[in-house]
């Protein structure tokens, strides 16, 4: 309408008479056709635009999950499998847009109290379990419940709660002995749902049914998990926004083989996958082909991060002149262009890139130096032997992290006469090796920053977070006392210069103790076709509930 009206204007200023000849009344029935023909353009504009805009409903996507669950409910769980699908069927009281500003889930208004200590939730109403039972505040309650004793990031995240007030069915009133300056940011689906407390309740929450066979409030209803296969999510007709979810299903299919997953792209068999879902050697290539798209936002949420975590109860590890030989082995700017391809950045702080007011810059890698290595490990009192080694130790690897990191790794350490015994997983079993057994001497872990360090490193670090079993925690049994109070201090700081300054404290102590080699934080890329429309709206990326997801016909 913005090019009609100029023509009209100009037209109405003309006078009635300008041409000899017209009849009375010929200028102002002419303005009125061209007005009438203007506003039918316009409307038919609006009405094409609202056709192209308007959510096509229907169709199947088909999403690529790499490495297949242990579960599908992230209440005790921090896996990205996990997070990929559990907020699809489970909610939390907010979600997150790509500048992080909070929005509206299962929580419609929040507040805060001038002294940090009370968050007061508003809770929608109307808003239904699948089973078709009413969710309400006591959810709420129980569920911090559940994450305060056994989420791996929870346990730190809710460790002020003191009680989980509900006056009413539409309230939950959070208080806290302490301040937790990062808790408004922790309440997405990935990180903290919201689970039913009428399945939950006098129930183990690790080995609940519920993990299998999830029972949410979410946009889309669980149907099947064949296991080795595929999940099937289904459209839920009661969802509490009204209209959405668009797709009629969710096919969540699991590919482990790399090269398998750059096939189904290619052959138009997947339509949607995070990561990169593909090896780095395939990015280019797949990101060339006419039909697929690519986007880098999404990852803000979790910050992708690689570590290597020392064993401390393996013997020689205790030493921190071998962990700091081992640390002068990596090449990390060789790992980052022959491993990753170049697709992140090196990251020797255990704060990420992502995290800019927190990162000490500081900090700097270990650097490259094998002659130093070598002579560290003399001193350490671990010569080599007849046959050039010194001592063998046992390393895993996250399966997200790529067998090619582990491989790297094994060469370089050969290198001053370590031999590694490299054992390389798919994801369930590497959570049972790594974090129930504890087996290794080494591990190569992917474990993210998330939105704030206190959540996001204090759980690896902290030896009360010690705990057999819980994956994604401190497996390596480290345990500083320095480090914990820093830790601890830092997790209830509400002013945020100090706080920012308690984190470089951290980084340094955790540097001078060699307590890990932090190597680099992975570039994030997902792959779509083109055709698949809104998903990447926020932080999380294709982590979040996909209520918004169509498929453009």
């Amino acid at each position: 309408m913005s090019r009609a009206e100029p023509r009209i204007a100009r037209e109405a200023s003309a006078p009635a008479s300008a041409s000899p000849g017209r009849k009375a009344g010929t200028g102002r029935f002419r303005l009125r056709r061209s007005f009438a023909a203007a506003l039918s353009l316009a409307f038919a504009g609006l009405v094409s635009i609202a056709h192209a805009e308007a959510p096509a409903r229907g169709g199947v996507l088909r999403f690529l999950v790499e490495h297949e669950p242990s579960t599908l409910v992230s209440i005790a769980h921090t896996a990205g499998p996990t997070q990929r699908v559990s907020p699809k069927v489970t909610e939390g009281l907010l979600t997150y847009d790509l500048d992080f500003k909070p929005k509206p889930s299962l929580a419609t208004a929040w507040t805060v109290s001038p002294d940090g200590l009370v968050y007061t939730f508003k809770l929608r109403e109307g808003v239904k379990w699948h089973d078709g039972r009413d969710f309400s505040a006591d959810d709420v309650a129980y569920s911090i419940k559940l994450l305060k004793e056994n989420h791996p990031r929870g346990r730190g995240t809710f460790a002020s709660v003191t009680a989980v007030d509900t006056p009413d069915p539409q309230t939950a009133i959070i208080r806290l002995s302490k301040p937790a300056p990062y808790l408004l940011t922790a309440l997405d689906a990935s990180e903290s749902p919201i689970v039913a407390k009428h399945i939950y309740e006098g129930t183990d929450p690790l080995t609940n049914k519920n993990a299998s066979a999830p029972i949410g409030t979410g946009p889309f209803v669980f149907r099947e998990w064949a296991k080795g296969s595929h999940i099937i999510l289904e459209r839920n007709p009661n969802y509490w926004d009204a209209g959405k979810p668009y797709l009629d299903r969710i096919v969540v299919r699991f590919i482990a083989d790399q090269s398998a997953r750059s096939a189904a792209f290619e052959t138009g068999e997947l339509d949607l996958a995070g990561g990169p879902p593909v090896p780095r050697s395939d990015l280019a290539r797949v990101q060339a082909l006419p039909n697929i798209g690519s986007e880098t936002r999404g990852y803000e949420y979790n910050g992708n991060m690689t570590q290597l975590y020392f064993n401390f109860d393996t013997p020689q590890l205790k030493d921190k002149r071998v962990r700091l030989a081992i640390a002068h082995a990596i090449d990390l700017q060789k790992l980052l262009d022959v491993v990753y391809f170049g697709y992140g950045k090196i990251a020797p702080s255990p704060v990420g890139p992502d995290l800019k007011a927190f990162i000490n810059p500081g900090i700097e890698p270990y650097g490259f130096d094998l002659k130093a290595a070598n002579r560290l490990l003399d001193e350490a009192g671990y010569p080599r032997k007849a046959d050039g080694t010194r001592f063998a130790l046992r390393l895993y690897a996250n399966p997200f992290n790529g067998k090619e990191s582990g491989d790297f790794v094994k060469q370089a350490l050969a290198k001053i006469g370590i031999p590694v015994d490299f054992q390389f997983f798919d994801f369930s079993t590497y959570i049972q090796k790594a974090y129930t057994g504890r087996e290794f001497d080494l591990t190569l872990e992917s474990l993210s920053n998330t939105f704030d360090p206190t959540p996001g490193i204090q759980r690896i670090f902290w030896s009360r977070n010690f705990k057999i079993g819980l994956p994604f925690s401190n497996a390596s049994h480290y345990d500083n006392p320095q480090v914990d109070q820093l830790l601890e201090a830092a997790a209830v700081e509400s002013d945020p210069q100090k706080r920012r300054q308690l984190w470089f404290t951290f980084q340094n102590v955790i540097f001078d103790d060699v307590a890990a080699v932090h190597l680099i934080a992975p570039q994030g890329v997902t792959l779509f076709s083109k055709k698949v429309k809104n998903h990447t709206l926020g932080v999380t990326g294709v982590n979040a509930s996909f209520a918004d997801v169509h498929i453009e016909k």
